[in-house]
């Protein structure tokens, strides 16, 4: 490596790192100064901004902030603390799957926001530390970002893997990492059950049941939803948006079965001759998506301001800025240093191309982002000659914004557990998330490493 090269790579770090000192907005905006210096004072050539991928996200955060503005995500939670309150001695892995579920069939993991208190109340009036159901929920709420048809990583793994060659469909994706993160989640569910010192034999969380004003803070209300009522309006988004997922599967499963029922076009190219193409996925998923959003907000009374006000179309929206800044960054850097990249790499990738799951995991801890970590980082994978079956083994390795406990998910429910089990160590590494959050992505990366040996 060059110097220029190495100062080069510097400024890329700089920008992924300040960045996420701020959060938020700033993951993409202050990738924007690394795109300046390296493109308009160092003249590299600018790489290509993921366009295609941000499409997705936008259609997919305008359909799910509607079902959040017309209340079905509050009947959604509603089901959710119902079958936690029916079964509370089975919370540690219980929570986990309600968490996952939810943002599987959303998109997002910032959706279980009103659930995460509701876990902290069962397990504490259960005499159930709430450490361990509440930070493997957390982790599980993000862990579902990969295996949800409609997620910004997902479409990115489809969307960049089929301009590489790869040809997958978003079915074709889940169908490995649902049951490989399924295993991983169940893994630190495990590892949880026993973890720490049961409440009656903690002397931290007696000294503060000691004091009769934290007693009063810890049980003397009930975090719940059940009150809350559910119109019928709320009712009809959940069935309009779960009818758009359902066709969106179906097109995929066609496709699988060999009877592709996407429309067909005939393009006449300027020598004369005629090529035959079909309406790829990432423009139907858009289609469907925006339609349903749009039959939300007539026939379920969804109001678009309060969807532009929700936490679920904010969230949404920071991650296309996130995307769009550091993957245009990161593009930039690696399509100018490609050959000598892969002169570098290419002994090790081919011997153990699985080692790129590090990769992942490393970039992922330092920009908060699994959409933002794949646009980034699986062009160089395919160019450095991975394969498409690897690769789709490895993706839960996407997720490591865990390691550092400064996500948004992490911190609240830090504060969403009342009895203070749930915390952020002295030492800051050792919080209440780490050991959840490395036992499912190493699990998870090991058994979707194995699924794609199966059937690829």
């Amino acid at each position: 490596m060059t110097f220029i090269m190495i100062l080069e790579l510097i400024i890329v770090l700089g920008a992924l790192y300040v960045g996420s000192r701020y959060g938020s907005l700033a993951l993409g905006a202050i990738s924007g100064i690394g795109l300046f210096i390296l493109v308009l004072f160092m003249g590299m050539k600018p790489g290509k901004p993921p366009t295609d991928v941000i499409y997705i996200i936008i259609a997919a955060i305008t359909c799910a902030g509607m079902l959040h503005a017309a209340g079905g995500m509050d009947w959604m939670i509603q089901l959710a603390e119902k079958l936690l309150r029916k079964h509370p001695n089975q919370i540690i892995f219980l929570a986990p799957l309600c968490t996952f579920f939810l943002t599987v069939l959303v998109g997002t993991g910032h959706v279980v926001y009103t659930l995460m208190p509701i876990i902290a109340d069962i397990s504490l009036k259960k005499g159930i530390r709430p450490e361990r159901p509440c930070a493997v929920a957390s982790i599980a709420s993000q862990v579902g970002i990969t295996c949800s048809p409609i997620s910004a990583a997902v479409a990115s793994f489809v969307v960049i893997s089929g301009t590489n060659g790869f040809d997958i469909n978003n079915i074709q994706v889940i169908a490995i990492t649902i049951p490989s993160c399924l295993c991983g989640i169940m893994a630190a569910a495990a590892v949880s059950y026993k973890r720490g010192k049961d409440l009656d034999k903690d002397p931290e969380f007696q000294a503060r049941l000691a004091d009769p004003q934290t007693k009063e803070y810890m049980y003397g209300s009930t975090a719940s939803v059940l009150e809350k009522k559910v119109t019928k309006n709320a009712k009809i988004s959940v069935f309009v948006f779960l009818g758009a997922i359902a066709i969106i599967v179906l097109y995929s499963i066609f496709q699988i079965a060999g009877h592709d029922i996407r429309p067909e076009y005939i393009t006449t190219l300027a020598d004369g001759t005629q090529k035959s193409s079909r309406l790829g996925m990432n423009l139907i998923i858009q289609i469907v998506l925006i339609s349903a959003a749009a039959i939300m907000i007539i026939f379920a009374k969804a109001e678009p301001k309060r969807a532009v006000s929700g936490a679920v179309w904010q969230s949404g929206m920071v991650a296309v800025v996130a995307i769009y800044g550091i993957a245009w960054l990161a593009d930039t850097y690696f399509s100018n240093y490609l050959g000598i990249i892969e002169g570098n790499l290419k002994n090790i990738v081919e011997r153990f191309p699985w080692t790129i799951a590090f990769a992942f995991f490393a970039v992922s801890v330092l920009i908060n982002s699994q959409g933002a970590t794949l646009v980034a980082m699986l062009p160089l994978a395919y160019k450095l000659g991975i394969p498409g079956p690897v690769l789709l083994g490895v993706m839960p390795s996407v997720y490591a914004y865990f390691f550092i406990p400064n996500y948004p998910s992490d911190i609240a429910t830090v504060n969403f557990d009342r009895s203070g089990t749930t915390k952020i160590g002295k030492y800051l590494l050792n919080h209440s998330f780490m050991l959840p959050g490395l036992t499912s992505v190493i699990t998870s990366t090991i058994v979707g490493s194995i699924l794609v040996r199966i059937f690829y």
